[in-house]
C-alpha cells in the first residue's frame, strides 16, 4: 500500500510536523501568550468591575462584531482553500482563493474602522473608563495583527500568481496561512469575551 510522504506508516510512527516553518510556530505561540496575558488581565479587571463592564458592553456594536467574526472565519476558509489548491498544483485557483481571503480581511478592517470612528466621535478614549481601556487596547492590538496578516496574504497572493509555490514548495504559503489562522482564532476568543459574555 502506498503512503503519503508526510503520513506515518503505522500508528507508532513518527509524528507529523506542523505545516510551514518551525520558526513561525514559535512566533505564533509567543503571540498567543501575549494575547493570553491580555485576556487574563481583562478577566481580572472585569471581576473587579462587573457592573461597569456589563453596562459598557451594551454600548458596543455587537452586529458589527458578529459581522467581523463572519468575515474573519470566511477569510480563513478562503486561505485554507487557497493552500489546498496550491498543494494540488493549481496556483491560479489558489491565488483567487487568497484574493477572497484578502477581501474579507479588508472588510474586517473597514468595519472595525467605522466602530473606532463612532467611539472616538463620541469622545471615548483609553482614559474613559477601565472597560474602554481594555476594549480599545485589546481590539487595536488585534487590529494591528490583522494588518500584518493582510500584508502577508498580499505577498502570498502575488507570489502564488508568479508560480513561486507548488506541491514541492509549500513552506512559505503554509507559514503565512498559519499566521492568518492565528489572527482568526484570537478574534473568535476576543469577540465573545469582550462583546457578549456577561
Amino acid at each position: 500500500m502506498e503512503t503519503h510522504p508526510n503520513t506515518p506508516a503505522h500508528p507508532g510512527g513518527p509524528a507529523v510536523a506542523p505545516p510551514g516553518d518551525l520558526a513561525i510556530w514559535f512566533f505564533i505561540l509567543a503571540e498567543l501568550l501575549a494575547f493570553g496575558v491580555f485576556f487574563a488581565a481583562y478577566a481580572f479587571g472585569r471581576a473587579h468591575n462587573v457592573e461597569l463592564f456589563n453596562e459598557m458592553q451594551l454600548t458596543l456594536n455587537r452586529p458589527a462584531g458578529a459581522l467581523n467574526t463572519v468575515l474573519l472565519i470566511t477569510a480563513s476558509w478562503c486561505v485554507a482553500r487557497g493552500v489546498e489548491a496550491v498543494s494540488r498544483a493549481r496556483p491560479a485557483t489558489g491565488a483567487r482563493w487568497l484574493a477572497g481571503g484578502i477581501l474579507c480581511g479588508g472588510g474586517f478592517l473597514i468595519v472595525k474602522g467605522f466602530e473606532y470612528a463612532a467611539k472616538f466621535g463620541a469622545g471615548i478614549n483609553l482614559s474613559t473608563n477601565t472597560f474602554y481601556m481594555f476594549y480599545l487596547s485589546l481590539t487595536f492590538f488585534h487590529f494591528m495583527h490583522v494588518i500584518l496578516g493582510m500584508v502577508i496574504l498580499i505577498v502570498l497572493w502575488w507570489q502564488t500568481r508568479q508560480g513561486t509555490y507548488g506541491p514541492a514548495n509549500m513552506n512559505g504559503i503554509e507559514s503565512g496561512a498559519a499566521y492568518w489562522h492565528m489572527v482568526d482564532l484570537v478574534w473568535i476568543v476576543l469577540f465573545p469575551l469582550v462583546y457578549v459574555m456577561r
